[in-house]
């Protein structure tokens, strides 16, 4: 896995909340100082603490750590990457310092309004969500503060650049006369699959669990049982069988693993076990959408469209970052 797949693309950055520590030395013993946070970067008036970064880089080194790299290699992953999460840090604080400059708020209302979306989208009672923030160490409060701070990133970048970004007719034209890809679709797979997700730090003992567990489904499956049948069957066992219906997809947009077995695959037919670094999955293939050849440029606007907007959005995003960085002070303090 590169650094690249370990970090989110850039605009995802502004979705998460920052938890703003102090420098705070401790007396180890008398006449010693053990330093436990230090300042890792100023921006502008404001300062990144060395808890503001680990906190952030924390799951990033638990996944190198989990690849057995060698010493040398790991060493230099875990610096890149926290090279990568400190310049998303030092964004994020130039960003939050645009939004007091320009007196961006956003209302208790408008957090509230978040929250219920994403407990309905999760399927999530308000209990449900308390807990689940629970097992994480978080509190609900915790949770609103970081649901503000999305909120108000998102408005920041809906009034700098999404408010700027316009395409046109005559941008798609050339946009669609460019990709010759487009003008012959491809074919539509909808798929549901079902799947079991590897818990943190596992050995080779519980690996073979879940993947016997997953045998055992597959051959339900195979045996003429649903996929809807056996996740019911599957839902209160001691390994979390889960998984639903994905969607359309065409072939290439998917996972080179899931691809190779649709290849060989009819409606109606489950693949075999696809095993991933996160778990393993069983992919059903539900039906094929034939698409129309030499479909028109009419049809394929919103598409075309969508695309051009997505990039246009990332290339504004990152002119404004670097003009932004460009008219500010900031040190830092490897």
């Amino acid at each position: 896995m590169t650094q690249t797949q370990l970090i989110k693309p850039v605009i995802a950055l502004w979705m998460t909340a920052i938890v703003m520590t102090i420098f705070t030395p401790v007396m180890a013993s008398a006449g010693d100082v053990q330093v436990i946070d230090r300042i890792v970067a100023i921006v502008n008036n404001d300062v990144i603490s060395l808890d503001d970064l680990n906190t952030r880089l924390k799951p990033y080194l638990e996944k190198i750590k989990s690849m057995g790299y060698p010493p040398d290699k790991e060493r230099q992953m875990v610096f890149k990457v926290r090279d990568e999460i400190l310049g998303q840090l030092i964004d994020q604080k130039l960003t939050d310092q645009e939004i007091a400059k320009n007196k961006i708020t956003v209302s208790d209302t408008e957090v509230d309004s978040a929250i219920e979306r994403v407990k309905k989208s999760s399927s999530y009672t308000d209990e449900d969500l308390r807990k689940a923030l629970a097992k994480d160490g978080m509190t609900m409060a915790a949770y609103r503060k970081g649901v503000k701070e999305q909120l108000l990133r998102a408005a920041l970048i809906n009034r700098e650049i999404k408010s700027k970004v316009v395409v046109t007719k005559e941008d798609i034209k050339a946009y669609y006369a460019s990709h010759p890809e487009l003008h012959d679709l491809d074919d539509k797979y909808h798929l549901q699959n079902i799947y079991v997700v590897y818990p943190e730090n596992m050995d080779a003992g519980l690996r073979g669990q879940y993947q016997r567990k997953m045998e055992d489904i597959l051959k339900e499956l195979k045996a003429g049982k649903s996929l809807d049948e056996v996740l019911k069957a599957s839902s209160g066992g001691q390994i979390a069988v889960k998984g639903g219906d994905l969607g359309s997809f065409t072939l290439t947009s998917l996972n080179p693993k899931i691809r190779d077995a649709l290849k060989t695959m009819k409606p109606g037919d489950y693949s075999g076990i696809i095993e991933t670094d996160q778990g393993c999955q069983i992919i059903q293939l539900k039906d094929i959408a034939k698409a129309a050849s030499g479909e028109a440029l009419d049809a394929a606007n919103a598409d075309v469209e969508n695309k051009l907007y997505k990039e246009m959005l990332d290339k504004k995003f990152v002119q404004w970052l670097d003009d932004l960085r460009s008219k500010s002070t900031i040190k830092i303090i490897q």
